[in-house]
């Protein structure tokens, strides 16, 4: 069986984690923390498994996206046994924040 993709983040998706992170730090418990760290972690590990399981976007067609929260979407891209994690995205946010 295959173990599955590789997992790389952008600097643009780091960043990202790091503002949702501190977000959750300053706003939130540490039982908060952990469930959206658990929750993230099965994620790419369902898209580390089957990067195609998760729909195309509409604005680029070799990127995916996967909804984590209602306040947090994963973007990612795959080629040649690896996944990059785009971004992360708060669609509250004015779509055309949105860098791919």
């Amino acid at each position: 069986m295959k173990s599955g993709y590789k997992i790389y983040w952008t600097a643009e998706a780091l960043s990202n984690l790091r503002n949702v992170l501190k977000y959750l730090d300053e706003n939130w418990s540490e039982k908060e923390i952990k469930n959206f760290v658990r929750k993230l972690d099965n994620r790419l590990n369902l898209i580390a498994l089957n990067p195609k399981l998760f729909s195309k976007t509409k604005a680029k067609k070799n990127v995916r996206k996967s909804v984590l929260t209602r306040h947090t979407v994963i973007y990612y891209s795959f080629e040649n046994e690896m996944v990059n994690i785009l971004t992360l995205f708060d669609p509250r946010q004015n779509p055309s924040k949105l860098k791919l």
